[in-house]
């Protein structure tokens, strides 16, 4: 034994020799990969639509967009998700807000009757995307008096395809639901795993229905009911993101969003390190902006309530 022994030190010493080096060439390399994975990611130029930072705190417009670019027959879920629908709309719009005090996320409905920056006449605030990205930033800050410092955006297929990196989500259900029109059909309840094209199929759901008592219900708030939805599922999946110290796992994220999200010209590694650090193992606070229905001409849309909606506007920003 003492013969192997002796045989064996000077291979472990060259071991816990190099075993250092071996590890600072992996963080370096790491390093370089996501500086330059953040540095490839799309960017679009927003000129003065956002508004410089001022102390640590920091306001995210999320917006989920509905490309169809990359769906094909094949996808997952691809009747429901719509392929071949030429061009994009914002699907979700959330602004979230970042500080050291906490984090807070708070849901813009699509149908939010706004003036648009670019034309100045009233409509939905989704409409104002389809000037760019930089009248939408513009037209939920005109509105909202929301000041907004950077810009993230993530399609259907990138959206699902980070779901399944992280090997699911898991989101409770209270009822058996269903929707034809998204594809979502859950049979189970209680804490259910969702995959890839399920999550999208539950955050897209603006007919959502539940079997309650043995009878189908739809919810009846519609797209308040799908905001509410769409930020249950923010915060699992950002609890699931802050929890996660796997880095294969962190690598497969990084890569499955990488080809569809597009984010501000100045949104760099550090902003994204910094974020990652505020948001890790944090349940965001939600907040839904007080609306009335109503019509305009043949639409359904949601007129802000102006005085409730005030003090929740001031937590997020507004002057």
């Amino acid at each position: 034994m003492r013969t192997v022994r002796r045989a064996l030190t000077p291979k472990l010493r060259w071991i816990w020799l190099y075993l250092p080096i071996l590890v600072i060439l992996l963080i370096a390399g790491v390093l370089v990969w996501g500086w330059r994975t953040v540095e490839g990611l799309d960017r679009v130029d927003l000129g003065d639509a956002l508004t410089a930072a001022s102390g640590d705190t920091v306001n995210y417009l999320i917006v989920g967009s509905d490309s169809r670019a990359g769906i094909t027959a094949e996808t997952p879920n691809a009747g429901a998700i719509g392929p071949g629908v030429a061009g994009k709309r914002s699907d979700t719009i959330i602004v979230l807000r970042v500080s050291p005090s906490g984090s807070k996320m708070m849901s813009i409905p699509r149908d939010l009757w706004v003036t648009n920056a670019a034309t100045g006449k009233p409509g939905r605030v989704n409409a104002a995307y389809n000037a760019g990205p930089a009248n939408l930033v513009r037209t939920v800050t005109t509105n909202l008096g929301v000041p907004i410092q950077h810009y993230v955006e993530i399609d259907f297929v990138s959206f699902s395809a980070m779901v399944d990196a992280m090997g699911g989500i898991t989101i409770d259900f209270p009822h058996p639901a269903k929707d034809g029109a998204s594809g979502l059909n859950m049979a189970g309840t209680g804490k259910q795993l969702l995959d890839g094209p399920t999550s999208l199929a539950y955050v897209r759901s603006r007919h959502y229905t539940e079997l309650i008592d043995g009878k189908y219900v739809t919810d009846p708030t519609s797209d308040l009911g799908r905001q509410q939805r769409q930020q249950n599922f923010i915060r699992a999946v950002l609890s699931e993101v802050g929890q996660t110290r796997n880095p294969i796992t962190g690598v497969k994220l990084v890569n499955a969003a990488a080809g569809g999200v597009r984010v501000d010209t100045e949104l760099g590694i550090g902003d994204i390190w910094s974020l990652a650090r505020e948001m890790s193992g944090t349940d965001p606070a939600t907040v839904v902006l007080p609306t009335t229905p109503a019509r305009k001409g043949s639409a359904d849309v949601l007129l802000l309530q102006t005085a409730p909606a005030a003090p929740i506007l001031r937590d997020f920003g507004a002057k």
